[in-house]
């Protein structure tokens, strides 16, 4: 049977339709921007892991969002002179310059860089100098052992045993030696002004070791002796051994026993209730103004032998002048003491601390007032110290209503000058005789 004219033509329009779609079918697949299957074409044949399918879709993110692509452009690069292509003898030199000479010609540096191009300059030297740091020895790296020269060693005794405030208990043990009644003894005055020093520098430096991983979290303290490894600990503590012992004995023996227990006994309130007590509880501000506050005391007991009225009124003053004076320093230092851990009212209890520093600036006023009625000085002390008080009561309520840094500075510093004219006004108002109700040396 013959096939008609219209069956043929159809045939093959059907079989050049279906090559073309079978030829297409086979282009996509191969051309195909997944590209599954080069994951199973590794070349070292592992497993097809999750990092691979992770690839997998970063690329296809990216080949879909060309803005993802990240658009690197290359920073022109400083052509090495030949002076520091002959010098240069390290490898590190050696490879930046083969890498230069690799840049093409439209990236070098034209004659007259602007002020863009010289920055880009000086980066480049930076990184270059980064780079040769970076080449260190292992050796340089490693911890050294730690050598003490002996001239640097004053300065560092002088630095762990607070030379500054051990000073001032000094000077406040003297005007209570000074202000006792009875004859002027020069040697017990001598070994009193030793016996209290020795002491004073055995606490500060028994309060450095306890302190220092404290001390390195503050800025005020993060340079002293301990925290910086220019000395021992071991050594710190000989020293403060060598200072202790000798300094209690010469007040024990030297000058009289109740002056030697005053000062083994205000050792051990500064070491061991006041400095642990920095981090527990505010209670610390009160113990550490009795430490501050038994220096003079110490001194009235040297000259008399015996506690009194006088002896007492001292104390109080000292007392009550370190709560304005430490509140007021405290208060500009708030963020180091948080940070290094420790418990402080202007921390904790700001207004609590701007009002106890306007609290015994006020105390000032009625401590001097008492001066002549326990027949330490004339009543001429309480009418010429009354200026100086009023006015660092003025500040001590400045800084209670404002509570800002420039307040409390201005307190801070006032108290520094306030005390040693204080004690110079009690010393020139002194009362001749047996005043404070203690019996004289002899």
């Amino acid at each position: 049977m013959a096939a008609s004219p219209h069956t043929l033509p159809s045939r093959l329009l059907t079989g050049w339709v279906g090559g073309c779609v079978w030829y297409l079918e086979r282009r996509a697949v191969q051309d195909s921007p997944h590209k599954f299957m080069r994951l199973f074409r590794s070349v070292n044949k592992q497993w097809i892991t999750f990092q691979h399918f992770n690839f997998l879709k970063r690329m296809y993110v990216t080949q879909l969002n060309s803005s993802l692509h990240q658009q690197v452009k290359p920073k022109p690069e400083p052509i090495a002179s030949s002076f520091l292509e002959k010098t240069s003898s390290s490898p590190t030199k050696a490879e930046i310059y083969e890498m230069r000479s690799l840049s093409p010609p439209s990236l070098s540096l034209p004659r007259k860089p602007n002020e863009k191009e010289l920055i880009e300059l000086d980066s480049a030297s930076i990184i270059e100098s980064s780079i040769e740091v970076g080449n260190k020895t292992r050796d340089e790296k490693q911890w050294k052992e730690m050598t003490l020269q002996l001239d640097d060693l004053p300065g560092i005794l002088a630095r762990l045993s607070k030379i500054k405030l051990t000073a001032l208990v000094v000077s406040t043990t003297s005007a209570g030696f000074a202000l006792a009644p009875g004859p002027f003894d020069l040697p017990c005055f001598l070994l009193t002004f030793v016996g209290t020093g020795l002491a004073s520098c055995a606490a500060n430096c028994i309060n450095q070791f306890f302190e220092v991983p404290f001390d390195a979290n503050m800025n005020r303290t993060k340079n002293r002796p301990l925290v910086r490894g220019q000395i021992s600990p071991l050594l710190a503590m000989s020293f403060a051994t060598c200072c202790a012992v000798p300094g209690v004995a010469l007040l024990t023996w030297g000058v009289n026993p109740l002056t030697g227990a005053l000062g083994a006994f205000n050792i051990f309130l500064y070491t061991c209730c006041y400095t642990p007590l920095k981090r527990i509880s505010i209670a610390n501000t009160w113990v550490g103004a009795v430490v501050g506050a038994i220096p003079p005391v110490m001194g009235w007991t040297a000259a008399t032998g015996s506690l009194g009225a006088g002896a007492l009124l001292l104390g109080g003053i000292l007392y009550s002048w370190q709560f304005p004076h430490f509140n007021a320093l405290s208060w500009g230092l708030r963020e180091d003491y948080s940070r290094g851990g420790y418990c402080m009212m202007s921390v904790t209890h700001p207004a609590l601390c701007r009002r106890v520093a306007l609290r015994h600036c006020l105390a000032l006023i009625g401590l001097s007032t008492a001066a002549p009625l326990l027949d330490v000085t004339t009543w001429t002390f309480p009418i010429i110290s009354l200026p100086i008080n009023l006015y660092i009561s003025y500040l001590g309520f400045r800084f209670y209503t404002e509570a800002d840094r420039k307040s409390s500075r201005k307190l801070f510093f006032c108290s520094l000058w306030h005390l040693p004219l204080l004690l110079l006004l009690l010393l020139t108002c002194k009362q001749d005789g047996k005043g404070g109700r203690g019996e004289p040396r002899g």
